[in-house]
């Protein structure tokens, strides 16, 4: 999505200008999701002088598209990945203590079909890393992996072991479940409830180290600026909101632009074969049956195709998914019908009773996972782990270039350290800084137990209600006391659409997190369209709240009410009733989001 006003007739945004007048860094990194933002956070501890652009807004993109899991990844074993699910399970047990406010510990139920199926095709599968049959794997297999993961996840003895139930013993702890089930294993991982706010969190950490006061800032970011080519040895860039041009040179270029990373290097001349992704789909549907069928717990298991999937209870709503589907780059990711069958045939799988229909899904969504090439390897068997390649970028001059292949959500921390790392080594600089066991954000002292928090409300209530004090809390961790310092100062109404918001919440995102346009509120700021709680009159009222903030002319705030239609209804399937018609052009810009 652009704005369809013509070069120059907007100012330059504050972090875009910051950036222009000083074109020149140690590292730049190019792309913001969860990897490229980590990464700026690391280097930015170590005193690094960097800068990070992404051409959309903050985990916007891959990032965005996540199963909403912190975990090891238990069936990367039957690959295996050892030193990834080590690394996966320290990570999460990490996250669990470092950003509590957002990774909460997430119980898993495992329904088993069969007790033997699946043992002789496992070290096949090991070995050679192809599917050898779409059968079932059965309890024993399961079980020697549920120990083999318990091994690595004990974490001083802090995570429960795995628990095995009979079939009798199962159907009175889910009694929904499939009655022909043989067994069910539970055990416990992570989830992350706000990722994009989680990456919002660890952007704000860098900038914030960054910061020297009187000596400027050394971290600097801005979101919808796009790298489009090589200019007299620097990375030329196109501030996609005014549609200024320049070039920023470093010494090392980080290209963390995720599936798209052979696309970064194609703008500059270099051709590399790197990416190989895969398409993954979810639909949240809400269905207060399946959502009582869950048990709380994450239903985690192998489909009839061997393909791995969830059902996962979150925010009041039920997520599903997900598929693993060979990705076209030139074409926007979006969740077609027939996955939707896909998923509904998964369902009544593990809950027979239970039915679900097209109306009561409220978000679907879809993005590429950052895979490797993976040529004739079938995609549930390309590894999940990442590596970092130096690209020789020639119209880059003397820069060098570190493509970041793979990564996920989990490792995100693991992996900024090892990608800063090798940053440093090219510029000849120390770390002084280790990241492992630092607070993020408003995990910071965050108050986990019953009582904690309740001190936390009753000391930060002065001038706010309990009930919004605790909101507040939920939503930004304990960076809730800065966002209540500026609701102090302002009249603190509720929004007439959704009595969960102030207005003076929602203009807090336009002046303090980037906001550029409206649909970065609904999907990324707040979980209003994940929940399916947008209706037409809301985005009138948030689009009322942000225009003079942002300075949008009436026409401006119009166009960006349609646009947000648009995109929630083309890659979110989300009908807003009463919304207006939508242009042609409106179309097309929506299509330029999902490609980016």
């Amino acid at each position: 999505m652009t704005e369809s006003t013509t070069t120059g007739e907007k100012a330059l945004r504050a972090n875009v200008k910051a950036i222009q007048e000083r074109p020149t860094a140690q590292v730049l990194i190019i792309g913001g999701g969860i990897n490229g933002i980590a990464t700026f956070r690391d280097l930015a501890l170590q005193g690094v002088d960097v800068v990070l652009v992404e051409r959309n807004d903050y985990a916007s993109g891959a990032s965005a598209a996540s199963s909403h899991m912190i975990h090891g990844g238990i069936r990367y074993l039957e690959n295996g990945e050892f030193r990834l699910v080590r690394e996966s399970v320290e990570e999460r047990n990490g996250l669990l203590k470092i950003a509590p406010h957002y990774v909460k510990p997430l119980q898993t139920t495992m329904p088993i079909f069969s007790t033997f199926s699946g043992i002789m095709n496992a070290p096949l599968r090991m070995l050679t890393h192809k599917q050898r049959s779409t059968k079932e794997r059965g309890a024993l297999l399961i079980q020697i992996g549920m120990t083999l993961y318990d091994s690595f996840s004990r974490d001083g003895g802090s995570v429960p072991r795995h628990v095995f139930r009979t079939r009798k013993a199962a159907l009175r702890d889910m009694p929904a479940l499939n009655p022909d089930l043989k067994y069910t294993g539970t055990y416990y991982d992570a989830s992350v409830h706000e990722p994009e706010r989680l990456a919002l969190d660890v952007l704000k950490d860098g900038l914030a180290a960054g910061d020297r006061g009187g000596e400027g800032k050394l971290a600097r970011s801005a979101n919808y600026v796009e790298a489009i080519g090589a200019q007299d040895g620097g990375v030329l860039v196109r501030d996609i909101v005014s549609g200024a041009e320049f070039a920023i040179t470093a010494p090392v270029v980080i290209n963390a632009s995720g599936p798209w990373t052979d696309l970064t290097n194609d703008a500059f001349g270099a051709k590399s074969q790197y990416m190989g992704g895969t398409k993954g789909s979810h639909i949240v549907v809400d269905h207060p049956e399946l959502l009582k069928a869950t048990n709380g717990r994450e239903l985690f298991f192998e489909n009839n195709d061997g393909r791995i999937v969830l059902i996962y209870p979150l925010k009041g709503r039920v997520l599903i998914g997900t598929t693993d589907l060979e990705a076209d780059m030139s074409q926007p990711a979006i969740c077609t019908e027939e996955e939707v069958d896909y998923f509904f045939d998964l369902v009544k799988h593990v809950f027979p009773t239970i039915t679900i229909t097209r109306d009561d899904i409220v978000y679907r969504y879809s993005g590429v996972r950052p895979l490797p090439k993976h040529d004739d390897l079938a995609a549930g068997f390309v590894s999940r782990d990442y590596r970092i390649v130096e690209t020789a970028v020639p119209a880059l001059g003397q820069s060098k270039v570190l493509s970041l292949v793979g990564g996920k959500w989990t490792t995100f921390r693991a992996l900024s350290t090892h990608l800063s790392t090798e940053a440093t080594t090219r510029l000849g600089v120390a770390r002084t800084v280790d990241t492992a066991g630092m607070p993020i954000g408003g995990g910071k002292d965050f108050p986990v137990l019953p009582g904690d928090r309740a001190r936390w409300i009753t000391d930060h209530a002065d001038g706010l209600s309990r009930d919004q004090v605790d909101r507040l809390l939920t939503r930004y961790g304990t960076r809730a006391a800065d966002v209540i310092q500026v609701l102090l100062d302002q009249p603190s109404e509720t929004l007439a659409h959704d009595a969960d918001f102030t207005a003076s919440e929602i203009a807090y995102f336009a002046e303090h997190e980037d906001v550029v346009h409206l649909v970065d509120v609904v999907l990324r700021r707040t979980n209003l369209a994940f929940v399916g709680g947008v209706t037409i009159e809301l985005l009138e009222e948030l689009a009322g709240i942000l225009q003079p903030v942002l300075g949008w002319s009436d026409d401006d705030r119009a166009a960006e009410v349609a646009n947000t239609v648009s995109i929630l209804a083309t890659f979110h399937g989300v009908d807003v009733a009463s919304a207006p018609a939508s242009t042609e052009a409106v179309a097309a810009e929506a299509a330029d989001l999902a490609k980016a």
